[in-house]
């Protein structure tokens, strides 16, 4: 539900992303088994066979690199090629590629070459070996062949916001959530086919026990991986609506956080693949009864903040933070009008407001840090399926500006 205890650890103190449902295949003339009908939390190829393929050795002095970039609708996609091992101990050394930018969105398709440039290297958890070599996920951005970022490269965006405020060495941790569904695409795990759980919200949230947690075993291995592969992944949590689950990724320094971010997103997309379980990034998935929603809350906190004092900096920047509130609601999300209802533990995402551990406000200060007279904040607008190179680009042009904003009263604390 949010990141203090991971930062305050090192500081002291509306779509679903998942592919759509393959079409079912009939049976043949044959009467062959269909090898590949749809079936929640069980893969319908045969395991053994992938085993075999699997435990075949790599050749010496080679590596597969997965280039990974997000799409014009904000997904993650991939490609696969071979490199010599030595390309991958550092992203300078990598080749840029190139892939077809009308089938993404991304182009035209008369002239419809993207370019891939590298960004940022993974180990890859998903081919593991043992010969001390690392198979590799690459995050990459994109570009025209003439090297102009493409509308769709969010992260040059961001680059331009962090540009020249290396000595800031801003802080940010984002709390990841999303909703497992079974196959159906309808039905959040643990809830009834065409119904409701037949328990409220409550006994959900951090919860045990076969009743009330539903995927863990998908979080669990979602955790392991990240970690694998090297992600700054610091925690991960069941949350309050059943079938809902979160992960924080976090403390990560300027644009890091967006490439690990977005590079978490696709290991959960291919985990999801290996459960054969359908995950949702939707802000609001279930928008009748009384669930919550889903965001992707974003703790920040810059050296100034983090000293001695700093309280008045964070104040400060939550004050420039509101004064440009509806610039960045427009970069928060789509489907966040759903979510941001002054209801479930979110502000009315047509007003701003800020308090002490109140989970209520646009932006909440801790009570850790109003104690030490410094530490973070967390904005508790952006949704789960924000862009995290718009938000986090969007939150430090923000605060940086050298402008006088009017002072924004706190919500009392009796309403935290």
């Amino acid at each position: 539900m949010n990141l203090s205890l991971a930062l305050l650890a090192v500081i002291g103190s509306a779509s679903a992303f998942a592919p759509s449902a393959p079409t079912t295949r009939a049976a043949s003339s044959l009467g062959m088994v269909n090898h590949l009908d749809l079936q929640t939390g069980q893969s319908q190829l045969d395991t053994a066979v992938i085993d075999r393929f699997n435990a075949l050795s790599y050749p010496d002095g080679k590596i597969l690199a997965e280039y990974v970039w997000v799409d014009a609708k904000g997904e993650c996609r991939s490609k696969t090629r071979t490199l010599p091992a030595k390309k991958g101990e550092a992203v300078e050394n990598l080749p840029r590629w190139n892939f077809d930018g009308s089938s993404t969105g991304q182009a035209p398709g008369d002239d419809s070459e993207v370019i891939l440039r590298p960004c940022r290297i993974f180990k890859d958890p998903f081919r593991p070996r043992s010969d001390g070599v690392d198979n590799i996920l690459v995050m990459c951005d994109t570009y025209t062949p003439a090297g102009e970022a493409i509308p769709s490269n969010t992260r040059a965006i961001a680059a331009k916001a962090f540009e020249g405020r290396d000595d800031e060495v801003v802080w940010f941790g984002l709390e990841q959530e999303f909703t497992l569904f079974n196959l159906d695409q309808k039905t959040p795990l643990g809830w009834p086919k065409n119904g409701v759980p037949n328990r409220p919200q409550g006994p959900y949230y951090c919860s045990a026990g076969p009743e009330n947690n539903f995927g863990r075993a998908v979080t669990d291995a979602l955790y392991r991986a990240c970690l694998y592969a090297g992600l700054e992944i610091s925690g991960t949590n069941g949350e309050v609506m059943p079938g809902q689950q979160e992960y924080q990724v976090g403390p990560c320094i300027g644009i890091d956080a967006g490439d690990q971010l977005f590079m978490s997103r696709y290991i959960l997309q291919r985990v999801c693949e290996e459960f054969q379980v359908y995950c949702s990034l939707h802000p609001k998935p279930i928008t009748e009864g009384d669930w919550n929603g889903a965001g992707m809350h974003t703790n920040v906190s810059t050296k100034t903040m983090r000293e001695a004092g700093g309280i008045e900096a964070i104040k400060t920047a939550i004050y420039k933070l509101g004064a440009k509130h509806q610039e960045h609601i427009a970069v928060y999300g789509e489907g966040n009008e759903l979510r941001l209802s002054g209801a479930f533990e979110t502000a009315s995402i047509d007003e701003f407001t800020f308090g002490v551990a109140n989970r209520g406000a646009s932006v909440r200060i801790g009570r850790d840090t109003e104690d030490d007279g410094c530490g973070y904040f967390e904005d508790r607008r952006p949704s789960s399926n924000a862009d995290p190179y718009l938000v986090t680009g969007k939150i430090m042009a923000t605060i940086m500006e050298d402008v006088d904003v009017p002072v924004i009263k706190p919500l009392d604390r009796s309403e935290a």
